[in-house]
């Protein structure tokens, strides 16, 4: 069954203010987004998820990689994804178009990320919140690229569509100042290459 895209859309949000503190270099959020005809729609509980996954993943995750590079080129820092099946669907679904490498490995190997794609997958009706989370490409522990894109779609995810999603940043969050996980490690003493002491 070849992927049906009824929609993609490009989301892009710069910030030039944050907290009443002008952004000494403005930081930008970037989504991309396709709704899609769920595959698994009408056929009630399939068993086997694995041809559609290996057939819609490297789709899916090609075109939105390129809709992401086109629009940020090579000053790509955090990166995540993102999925929201309609109410005719199960989060199952939503999940097997994300959670693989079929999907995943087009963005990370493009972007030359270290890094693990951290992930939201939900259900619910058109006009669901969707919430991208957002972390470091390289480097997992930087507190100043955990970021959330926040989006809607009025009319998707219909209940026989899932909506897939890859985000990006260029810079960390506006007017970081909370840190990151190593100094935490340090102030508390702890070993920062082993800070659960094994």
């Amino acid at each position: 069954m070849a992927v049906e895209i009824r929609r993609t859309l490009l989301h892009i949000q710069d910030t030039f203010i944050e907290g009443g503190k002008v952004i000494d270099t403005p930081t930008k959020l970037v989504a991309a987004l396709a709704v899609i005809r769920n595959p698994w729609f009408g056929r009630g509980y399939v068993e086997d998820l694995g041809p559609e996954i290996r057939e819609h993943g490297p789709v899916l995750g090609k075109l939105l990689t390129t809709m992401l590079i086109d629009t940020v080129g090579e000053t790509l820092e955090g990166c995540g994804k993102a999925s929201n099946v309609g109410a005719g669907g199960e989060v199952e679904h939503a999940q097997a178009l994300t959670h693989t490498l079929w999907f995943g490995n087009e963005f990370r190997e493009a972007i030359n990320a270290k890094s693990y794609l951290a992930f939201t997958n939900t259900r619910g009706a058109m006009g669901t919140a969707m919430m991208i989370p957002l972390m470091h490409k390289d480097d997992g522990g930087l507190r100043s690229h955990y970021q959330t894109i926040h989006l809607t779609i009025p009319d998707a995810p219909a209940d026989d569509e899932i909506v897939v999603a890859l985000g990006a940043s260029v810079g960390g969050h506006p007017n970081h100042r909370i840190g990151n996980r190593y100094s935490d490690l340090k102030e508390m003493g702890r070993d920062v290459d082993n800070p659960a002491g094994v």
